[in-house]
Parts: structure tokens; sequence; C-alpha cells
């Protein structure tokens, strides 16, 4: 499309340092007043090969080139450019997401702080001598893959952005990113800023577009080295698939429905916040949510009233309005969440909420009172399935074996809560529940700490040192010596 043609409010892709309009756009919609207020380009074949080829462009003539001294500058800069913007950052990512400006700003800095550690962490990438004999010099080297594609879902699009980007760059990969066509505005101006940077051209492409084009073509993609996707788990058996029809690695970050276990003991002032932003935090819509509550029958009545209280007064707007709870993504979200709400009205009690919210600022919107269901069955449907709403489940128990067994007993193991005042007990749960992450009287971490799941929660490692790694591989070397 000729630039002089691009309509005010469109945005691009992002291929090989330069700014691409398609013939064919993508409208980008405000949740919480159901309008079009942007477009973006819609990619399919034709760019993503165009980024494929950019990106291994700049691998082989500079980045694979790069020291790590290089490659950690530049991240270093980015992470501060991330900063510099971090208000139009933040305001992009409320408006096309809904979420809180809150929220949207903390989205931010985490963004800046991938770069930021993954920058102070690259140098301390490199292999092993191994000891194999006096005539001969065995060690390994650690090299890039070369191009790495990455699938990311609407949710936390800036936040997943760059915490697959960063240790793919930093390692020395060229990336080719894909953002949901939901939300895919702040991935280009990222990549935007990636070039103000300093980054050659190509090192970093983003290319928009709907999943079954733009993603299944950089999912099946014979160019690409690595495949990183977040998102649900029938798109994940997909990508899987593809990648293992071109024999490559692939991570994938799937669905969850992560427990919350407040034992008898529990500090109840401590637990009941974080519990209920657990699961309030981006209208719910975060993999590792705290969509269950397990918790002692001692102590069951005590939290449902306090956290049906929380629920009561929480905010309910528009992202820009920063209230405590913004709008769900789309209208089809929207209407799926609706639909297992409904479901749950026939399997338990509903405490609160269950409805659109009441007045007429909320009728273009997504929007969902935050759901309160108590008494409910470990096999409910709303207990097993993700919601991915601001609806938070109640299952009482009456012992700890009881509680590991309703808390292992889906399909997923993504993360889990733990709250005691008993260090035997949390040390215990630690090594009884299934999955990636365990917190202890907290429900949050950093970017330092290692993030992957358990059964159809995915595969594979994102975040902390491990995830660096990852976007390597290993070389052995074998050097004969003599004097000769």
């Amino acid at each position: 499309m000729n630039r002089h043609m691009v309509p005010e409010g469109a945005y691009p892709a992002i291929i090989g340092g330069e700014r691409i309009f398609t013939q064919q756009n993508i409208d980008v919609i405000d949740p919480a007043t159901g309008k079009v207020f942007a477009t973006v380009a819609r990619c399919g074949q034709a760019e993503v090969d165009q980024a494929v080829a950019a990106a291994r462009a700049a691998f082989k003539k500079s980045w694979r080139l790069s020291t790590a001294a290089e490659r950690a500058r530049l991240l270093g800069s980015f992470a501060q450019a991330i900063t510099d913007n971090s208000d139009q950052l933040a305001a992009l990512e409320s408006r096309d997401t809904g979420k809180p400006l809150r929220q949207a700003r903390v989205d931010v800095q985490f963004a800046a702080r991938y770069f930021e550690y993954y920058s102070n962490m690259v140098e301390a990438v490199f292999g092993s001598v191994i000891p194999a004999g006096t005539d001969r010099l065995t060690f390994t080297l650690r090299e890039a893959y070369g191009v790495t594609g990455h699938i990311i879902p609407w949710n936390y699009p800036l936040g997943i952005a760059c915490r697959t980007l960063a240790p793919a760059l930093a390692a020395g990969n060229c990336c080719v990113l894909k953002p949901a066509e939901q939300a895919p505005l702040s991935s280009v101006r990222i990549a935007e800023l990636a070039l103000e940077a300093g980054f050659p051209a190509g090192v970093l492409n983003v290319v928009p577009g709907y999943g079954a084009e733009a993603g299944a073509a950089l999912s099946g993609h014979p160019g690409i080295d690595h495949i990183s996707f977040t998102g649900s788990v029938p798109i994940g058996r997909k990508i899987a698939e593809a990648a293992a029809g071109n024999l490559i690695p692939a991570a994938l970050e799937l669905g969850g429905k992560s427990p919350n276990i407040v034992l008898a003991d529990a500090d109840l002032d401590l637990a009941t916040p974080v519990v209920a932003q657990a699961i309030l935090q981006n209208a719910g819509q975060t993999c590792s949510a705290g969509a269950r509550l397990l918790v002692h029958r001692d102590v069951h009545d005590e939290l449902v009233a306090r956290l049906k209280a929380i629920f009561a007064r929480t905010t309910i707007g528009a992202g820009s309005a920063d209230p405590d709870l913004g709008p769900v993504i789309s209208a089809v979200q929207h209407q799926r969440i609706g639909e297992l709400i409904d479901i749950g009205r026939g399997e338990a009690e509903l405490v609160h909420g269950g409805n659109r919210p009441a007045g007429a600022q909320y009728e273009a919107g997504y929007f969902f009172e935050p759901t309160l269901f108590d008494q409910v069955a470990p096999e409910a449907t709303i207990a097993q399935r993700e919601i991915f709403g601001p609806v938070l489940t109640v299952t009482p128990f009456g012992d700890l074996d009881e509680a590991v067994e309703i808390a292992n007993g889906t399909d997923y193991g993504l993360v889990a809560g733990v709250w005691t005042r008993n260090i035997g007990r949390a040390n215990w749960l630690l090594r009884e529940l299934h999955c990636g992450q365990v917190m202890i009287n907290t429900f949050s971490n950093g970017v330092e700490l290692p993030f992957g799941g358990r059964k159809k929660s995915g595969y594979g490692v994102e975040k902390g040192f491990d995830a660096l790694l990852a976007f390597t591989h290993v070389k052995g070397a074998v050097v004969m010596m003599g004097k000769d």
C-alpha cells in the first residue's frame, strides 16, 4: 500500500527495519466500547516469508557475529527506551486490551525489566571443558539457534512478547513475532523502539495477522529454528505438530486452573487481598490466575465472607479510568465466560456476580461482574475448565491429603499458592503439588524465576537464566593435541 494512502490510526508490520502496510487490515477494537479505534496490517504467507528472510539475513550478516557484550549494551538500551516511553506504552496497552491503566504500567515495568535482566545475564552463557584425556581438548559451545518464531496472546501482549524476545535476542537469535490480532499494537511499537535503540534491521520483525494466516505460516515455516507459543491448549497442539514437522524445538505455555490453598492456620489478613487480586487481575485473563480457592473448612466461612465484601466493592470500568476491573478482551470471550457461568449456576452456590454490570456505560463493552462460586465440587465443570474471566471457585477441604488431591486433580499444572504459618506443611505441599511454580504466602514472582507448566499447561521454560539457555543449543568439540 502506498504510504500516502495509509489512514490515520493504521499500524504497520515491521519487517527488515521497514514499516510495511498491507492492502488488507485488521480492525482493532476497544473492549470498553466495542468500537474500532485503530487498524493494523494483516500479514499472511508473503509477509511471513519476507520477515523470516530478513531475520535470516540479519543473523548471518551481523547478529551471530556480535559479542555478548555488544548484545548486552543493546538490550540495556532497549530497556531504557521502553522505560522512557512507558506512559505511551501503558496507555496503548490499556486501550488495546481493556486492562486498568495501573496494570498496564506494571506490564511496561516488567517488559523493561526482562531486557535489563538478560542484558546482565548474557555474558554468563558459556560452555565447559570436559576432562577426556591428555591428548585432546574436549569442550562445548553454546550457540544461538538462528531464527526464532514467537506467537503471543492478547492478555499480556507487551509482557509476554518481551519475556520471550529478551532471552532469544540475548542468546544471539533473530526474531519474528506474531502478536494476537485482538491486541497487536504494543508489539508494533516495541519493534520501532528496538530500531531506535540501535538494533540492526531484521533482528526483530513483527508480523500482525490472524492466527490461521500469519500464525500458521510462521509456526510451519521451514526457515525458523525454534518456536515459542503462549495460548490455548488446542492451538498449542497445532503449534507442536508444526514444530514436529520441521523437527525444531518448541516452548509451549498453555492454559492453567491454578489453586490457592488456604490452610486453617493461614494469616487471612495477608491472604485475602492477594487471593482476590489473583483472580481479578487482568479480569481473570491470566494463564496463572488463582482461579480455584481451596480453603480449610475451619476458615472457609470467614474467608468467603471477606472475598464477597471485596468483590462487592470492586470498581468496574474502562481501562483508561483505572478501575479495579476492566472489560474482557472481546465479544467472543464475553459470551464464552457467560456460558460457563450459566453452567456454574447449576453446579454450585453463586455468592456474588455472574452478570454484566448494571448501567448504560457497560452495555456496549465486554464487562463482567467479579463472580464468586462457593461449594464447588472438584469435578465440577467450572472447577475443571479454564474460564479465563473474573470467576473464582471455592472448594472446602478437610486435611492436607484432600487438598493435594483436589489441587492436582485437573488437566493443568502451571502454578499454585499455599497460605500457612507452618513452614513444614508448606514444604511438604511444595513437594506434592504437580505444577511448575509454587508460591508460599504470596501469589507473585519476578522475571528471575523459571516459569513453565506440566501436563496440559505445556512444556519448555520461560523467564530466568534457564530461558536464556533454552534459546541456545550445545555444540561439542574435540581438538587433538600433540607436540608436532
